[in-house]
């Protein structure tokens, strides 16, 4: 589907209600602006909780925790 918006003079555009219900969108998200061959592509940035149990596969939260303890202790 296609929709039409219209740039203010500071750029500034409006992202249709039904796109910002369906990718939740709300006031302060964050978008990620890319230039591709074919234009101007818009996205709604990862926040951290989107990523919140995506290791689950990969270890437990107590073998999770373990590693982030040993990078931090690696980063001082």
């Amino acid at each position: 589907m296609e929709y039409e918006v219209t740039v203010t003079r500071k750029g500034q555009t409006t992202i249709p209600a039904e796109l910002r219900r369906k990718y939740n969108i709300s006031e302060g998200s964050k978008l990620t602006v890319v230039d591709t061959d074919q234009g101007i592509l818009m996205k709604p940035s990862l926040r951290t909780s989107d990523l919140a149990g995506s290791g689950s596969k990969y270890a437990t939260p107590e073998e999770m925790k373990k590693l982030l303890d040993r990078i931090r202790e690696e980063d001082i």
